[in-house]
């Protein structure tokens, strides 16, 4: 397939003063020799985004991270994806100026993309396999979280993973791949979404609200778990996914700091995950300077290897999506919406 005009300048959600967001004119971002550059044709939000608008505040950068489109040029090096191809990936939205999926055009290492099957998920659905999805997998399954057994492959016996929060972005894509590794899932979650998390793959749910559910899970799951994922780690969840763990103590996976308050017990620990570390990629947030990891991101890319065929065969489904209409111009909107607390068990996307 030819590959077709690429211009010079495109519109993209830029990062301002204030906080707030404006639409500008900006160069498309050149292709590396490793690199693939994509038409984004849908876009999906997260938690992230208006917090790097309102937190960390990196002016003149290009926010957004879930993006889905067709490749129109691809580096030398590149053999997959081809131009033409329908392509999905996650990006560091907020942090650099030629970086960014709430835009026209996004540039990504090939390598940290993967191809969309013919015939499977549409746009909207592919671009919210993004950030959320990444996250599961990388505190899942990378040997230094908590390294689980990855598929296709499958554990052995049936033993138990607790994840705080079944419902969330992360729990669904975290159910769902525990499940696919041959653990038995236990988690907790509103009573609204108890039958969403069955039906993800969960063994057994409980209500966080129930002052009896710490007691309920220990008491289903023989007391035996001894590896959790926190996907809301705040203190009082941090607390409750320690006290699941077995008496002989374990490891909690949290997506944000440990919290003082939170740490209730000393024969658990309490590691948090960041997934921007498998971008491969230095950066700086919040006064703190991240460099390049190359192991995750080496264990990321080997994983996005197997994703088209776990999509193809239906053993993973995205988030319940949502289309905002507007395109670029009702992100704000969203963003507002989402700083409400008005978002729950769905994934708002953007049609370019």
């Amino acid at each position: 397939m030819s590959a077709p005009a690429v211009p010079k300048m495109m519109k993209a959600l830029i990062v301002k003063p204030g906080p707030t967001v404006a639409i500008e004119e900006v160069a498309v971002p050149l292709v590396g020799d490793d690199d693939i550059l994509v038409k984004v044709a849908a876009t999906a939000q997260n938690p992230t985004d208006w917090k790097f608008v309102d937190l960390v505040q990196k002016h003149g950068t290009i926010l957004g991270c879930d993006w889905s489109g067709h490749v129109v040029a691809a580096g030398k090096n590149v053999s997959s994806p081809r131009v033409g191809d329908h392509a999905a990936g996650f990006v560091q939205g907020g942090t650099f100026t030629d970086y960014g999926a709430y835009a026209e055009y996004v540039r990504t290492p090939a390598e940290l993309s993967w191809v969309v099957p013919e015939g499977t998920l549409n746009h909207e659905e592919a671009a919210a396999l993004g950030c959320a999805f990444w996250t599961a997998v990388q505190a899942l399954y990378n040997p230094t979280r908590l390294g689980l057994v990855e598929p296709p492959n499958r554990v052995e016996g049936e033993p138990w993973v607790f994840i705080y929060g079944g419902s969330t972005s992360v729990g669904q894509y975290a159910t769902q791949l525990v499940h696919l590794s041959g653990y038995k899932v236990a988690t907790v979650a509103s009573p609204r979404n108890h039958e969403l998390c069955r039906t993800l793959g969960a063994d057994f749910v409980a209500d966080y609200n129930d002052p009896d559910a710490v007691r309920k899970i220990k008491d289903a799951t023989g007391d035996s778990i001894g590896l959790a994922l926190d996907t809301l780690s705040l203190a009082p969840t941090q607390a409750f996914a320690s006290r699941v763990v077995k008496p002989a103590g374990g490891k909690v996976i949290l997506l944000l700091g440990p919290d003082k308050d939170g740490q209730v017990r000393e024969d658990v620990v309490l590691q948090p995950t960041l997934i921007y570390t498998a971008l491969g990629r230095p950066f700086s947030m919040l006064g703190q300077d991240y460099p390049a990891c190359p192991e995750d991101r080496a264990h990321m890319a080997a994983f996005l290897r197997k994703l088209p065929e776990l999509v193809r065969e239906g053993k993973i489904v995205p988030n319940k999506t949502v289309l905002w209409e507007g395109g670029l111009q009702a992100v704000p909107d969203g963003l507002q919406y989402m700083r409400e607390g008005k978002v729950s068990g769905e994934k708002i996307v953007y049609r370019l």
